[in-house]
């Protein structure tokens, strides 16, 4: 067996100098990504102007307020009612018809803060987004959020608003034919002695982060660093995160062509790896993790028997750590394997995952896809699920970290899932990597484990009924509360009946809205009376979690009849929908 060997000098991979980062879309085709109205990315861009592909980070909380129509109660996301002929579709024939959406007849001009404060009004708004201004007037309409959001940022640099709540929105291609154009800023001087700066950052070495880039200088000792070993026929990247308790679901790996992309999660902030390699590598590659020390070992095989002197080349967000929210989201192409059906109109989904891909999903979170719809790149969360809830509680040999399952909605007039329904067995779409805020930990530490469902608003809650029976044995119940309309739109029933039947912790009940005469369960809608006596404690005292998700109006009502039967902020979870 081959003896490991330090390669080369401790120098080999010397970072360049960084500007702060940015939040850019980091997939090898540089995608963008766009919420509901989605923007054109068809014309070409006004020349001198940033082109697509930087993101917007999403630090959870603080935008907007609770009390906004764009957030739910318990903090999830909103729409409001779009007049007729305001959709995403309309949105984009109006930005390719030609119309001048900004006032000024084709010109950019550049735009003083006293100019901008000057548009401030709903018939006349202008919003400073990354230093480009946009005439939103015309898009008020379209806008999911509602009016009032956008009025909270007219007149003034938008940029912390927009930052807080739409992570996943590709502003400059939505907004690109309302551009007004450039900030004039006042200069900012320069450092005293640019020379000691400077000296500072050329500090950086082989798998150690500058204090520049370390959240806090208290933080420093907990900031991880790597090193590579080679052998004849492997190269081996170590990364120390100095965190104990790492798992497969906090490394995500992407190596394509000779591009490498390795993130790890630590809490709030991720810590990335990201090079174009020296050499050529196999495909596929292993993901070995030391739990308790956390370590992590990304071990890849070599295509040609040569001896690398370097790494690779460092690419713009190469060993830094940052907060997750300031880190632009990564998608990977994957395959459509299989599409079968769930009820008349809701199916299940299998994504193939590269083989050059390692990445779990988290229970609890999303992941984002994207696909190009009327010439306009188009992005929806969706929560992953198991392929099935019924087989002794295990995954299926099938779901081996290799496939990603989504049971989604079709909608006769939905614009994505349309798209999505047409896709055909072999075709491709982008998947983002794994987004979320849920922690297990809530679960482990309860009791009583409460899921308030409707509709897909369900999906969020399979893999947390695998994990809570399969692996919390403090919990004495476990109860789902499945509204819906009809009967024939029960997500998996058989399924979760016998799961029932097999888990004497878990009870399901389901809610139907328009039931036919001979249903004998429980109809309504969610209430205060309903959840006074479906949501109990299973004693006085017992630690309890109640898990909600649905349309938005559902969790609104869900977590203020909650409230008024006493249960705390801490005790509910909402998903969005």
């Amino acid at each position: 067996m081959e003896s490991p060997r330090r390669s080369g000098p401790r120098t080999p991979l010397q970072a360049p100098l960084r500007s702060p980062p940015r939040p850019a879309d980091t997939a090898p085709s540089r995608p963008g990504r766009v919420a509901a109205p989605a923007p054109c990315r068809g014309s070409p861009r006004p020349p001198g102007l940033p082109g697509p592909g930087r993101m917007l980070n999403v630090p959870p909380g603080a935008f907007p307020a609770p009390s906004s129509q764009q957030r739910v109660a318990a903090g999830g996301r909103a729409k409001v009612p779009l007049k007729p002929g305001r959709s995403l579709m309309d949105w984009i024939r109006l930005t390719k018809s030609g119309k001048d959406l900004t006032g000024l007849k084709g010109r950019l001009i550049e735009v003083t803060e006293d100019e901008l404060a000057k548009h401030n009004k709903k018939e006349d708004c202008w919003i400073c987004i990354r230093g480009l201004v946009y005439n939103v007037t015309p898009y008020m309409e379209y806008h999911p959020g509602g009016e009032d959001e956008l009025m909270k940022a007219a007149g003034t640099d938008g940029t912390d608003l927009f930052d807080q709540v739409h992570r996943w929105v590709n502003y400059e291609s939505m907004l690109k034919e309302c551009l007004v154009g450039r900030m004039a800023f006042k200069p900012i001087a320069a450092p005293r002695d640019v020379s000691s700066v400077l000296s500072e950052e050329k500090k950086q070495v082989n798998g150690m982060v500058s204090e520049k880039n370390i959240p806090g200088t208290s933080a420093r000792d907990l900031t991880p660093s790597y090193d590579w070993f080679q052998t004849d026929g492997l190269i081996t990247i170590v990364v120390y995160t100095k965190q104990k308790d790492m798992n497969a679901e906090l490394v995500i790996v992407d190596c394509q062509d000779k591009r490498l992309r390795g993130e790890i999660i630590l809490a709030d902030h991720s810590y990335l790896i990201e090079l174009d390699l020296d050499h050529a590598v196999q495909e596929g590659f292993d993901v070995n993790i030391a739990e308790k020390v956390g370590k992590v070992e990304i071990v890849l095989k070599k295509k040609d028997n040569v001896h690398w002197k370097v790494l690779g080349r460092p690419l713009e967000s190469h060993n830094t750590f940052i907060k997750r929210t300031d880190r632009g989201l990564f998608y990977r192409k994957c395959k459509l394997v299989s599409k079968t059906e769930v009820t008349h109109d809701t199916k299940l989904f299998c994504l193939m995952l590269p083989k050059s891909t390692h990445l779990q999903v988290p229970t609890g979170q999303h992941v984002y896809l994207k696909q190009v719809i009327a010439g306009t790149e188009v992005v929806k969360p969706y929560t992953p699920i198991l392929p099935s809830l019924t087989l002794d509680f295990k995954q299926p040999s099938c779901h081996d970290g290799a496939h990603i399952y989504l049971m989604i909605k079709i909608y006769s007039c939905g614009l994505f899932t349309q798209a999505l329904d047409r896709l055909q067995i072999g075709d491709y779409i982008s998947v983002s990597s794994p987004e979320g805020n849920f922690k297990k930990s809530q679960v482990q530490t309860s009791e009583d484990l409460f899921l308030l469902a409707a509709g897909t608003g369900f999906t969020p809650m399979v893999k947390l009924l695998n994990f809570a029976l399969t692996e919390v044995s403090c919990l004495r119940k476990v109860k789902l509360i499945f509204f819906n309309k009809k009967e024939d739109d029960i997500l998996w029933r058989n399924q979760l009946e016998e799961l029932a039947l097999k888990d004497k912790r878990f009870e399901v009940q389901f809610v139907l809205s328009e039931p036919t005469k001979d249903w004998g369960g429980k109809q309504g809608k969610i209430s205060l009376s309903l959840l006074s006596e479906c949501v109990k404690r299973s004693r006085k005292d017992s630690k309890v979690l109640i898990c909600i998700c649905g349309p938005t109006p559902f969790t609104e009502q869900g977590v203020e009849c909650l409230r008024d039967l006493g249960y705390s902020q801490e005790e509910m979870h909402a998903f969005t929908a």
